[in-house]
């Protein structure tokens, strides 16, 4: 697909997005724009790069529909300068995002994701996309069980797991920095569960919010189904 078609289905998207209430900041706006989506999805689905709906990315997993990233980015109150945790890699795409959001390529902020991924297979796709969009500088990818977080680099800012949970492993409530959020899928191996929001205060105290319905494939691993 030539350029101008990405830049055209890219324009329609923000517009139907801004639209529909889900972008709601002109950072996040400008991270989704400066993104390249088709740089991470499979070849053969690289023309729907930009249809917002998941997309099949291998052995099982998908990468996010962009409303449902979008969603994440903007409840998780990004901003440059954060350190952030990712359980979830899949191809670098999210990650990416929240990276422009914490670390803008415009700036010299030391924000900095922090992504792991559990499915061997999907590593190298991860940290090609990443490097072929010039994003590996700002986000460090680790195969790793991601439930159990990654306590050498705690703690974080903001966690966000793309997987469901059947609850919240408790290493995540323990690396997540006091001031900080979480969001996280709870729920079965189905494709319906409860997107929750857990918010640690300045004494460590956590409170969990019910953020609305979503849809992802199950977490695997120690805290995983």
């Amino acid at each position: 697909m030539p350029e101008d078609h990405f830049k055209k289905a890219l324009d329609d998207l923000v517009r139907r997005l801004r639209n529909n209430g889900y972008i709601k900041s002109n950072e996040m706006e400008r991270a989704l724009r400066t993104v390249p989506r088709e740089e991470f999805v499979n070849p053969d689905t690289r023309n729907h790069a930009y249809r917002d709906s998941p997309l099949p990315i291998g052995l099982g997993q998908t990468i996010s529909a962009p409303h449902m990233c979008v969603i994440m980015c903007e409840a998780l109150k990004l901003k440059p300068g954060l350190k952030i945790l990712e359980v979830g890699a899949g191809s670098g795409y999210h990650a990416a995002l929240c990276a422009e959001m914490v670390a803008p390529q415009s700036t010299q902020t030391t924000g900095h994701v922090y992504t792991t991924e559990i499915v061997a297979g999907l590593i190298d796709f991860a940290k090609g996309n990443l490097t072929r969009s010039g994003y590996d500088d700002r986000v460090t990818l680790i195969h790793t069980d991601g439930g159990m977080g990654l306590p050498e680099h705690a703690p974080f800012d903001r966690i966000l797991v793309a997987a469901a949970a059947p609850s919240i492993p408790e290493p995540l409530i323990d690396q997540l920095s006091p001031g900080g959020i979480m969001l996280i899928p709870v729920g079965g191996k189905g494709f319906f569960q409860e997107l929750m929001m857990v918010e640690k205060d300045e004494e460590g105290k956590t409170v969990q919010r019910r953020w609305g319905g979503v849809a992802f494939v199950p977490l695997t691993g120690e805290y995983g189904h």
